[in-house]
């Protein structure tokens, strides 16, 4: 598949956005904290499936990203975004909000 502008600004956007290796998400999403945070409908957080699926498609070539792929890759962008928005003041280093953002593959630390 020839990617389009649209998908190369997408995926540009999710790289800005995504701070995080694949390994290091996926050590993170094992944390009991990572686990303890975000939105439940009695099971995983959609955070946490999320980080998941970053997971997949950082170890994908760009020829095999799906539409679902960028979908997910713009949901990822928009919700960094507006949750870097509502930084905390003070020390941020252990907040449920630098969890939710490292759930979704950003660590505002870095």
């Amino acid at each position: 598949m020839t990617e389009s502008d649209e998908q190369k600004s997408i995926r540009a956007d999710f790289h800005e956005a995504v701070n995080m290796t694949a390994s290091a998400l996926e050590k993170w999403l094992d944390t009991d904290e990572s686990k303890e945070v975000g939105q439940k409908d009695g099971g995983e957080s959609v955070g946490h499936a999320s980080g998941r699926h970053i997971i997949s498609i950082l170890g994908k070539k760009v020829a095999d990203l799906t539409d679902d792929d960028y979908a997910h890759m713009k949901k990822v962008s928009g919700y960094v975004s507006r949750h870097s928005a509502q930084r905390p003041s003070g020390d941020i280093t252990e907040t449920r909000w630098r969890y939710s953002l490292m759930n979704w593959g950003n660590d505002p630390k870095k």
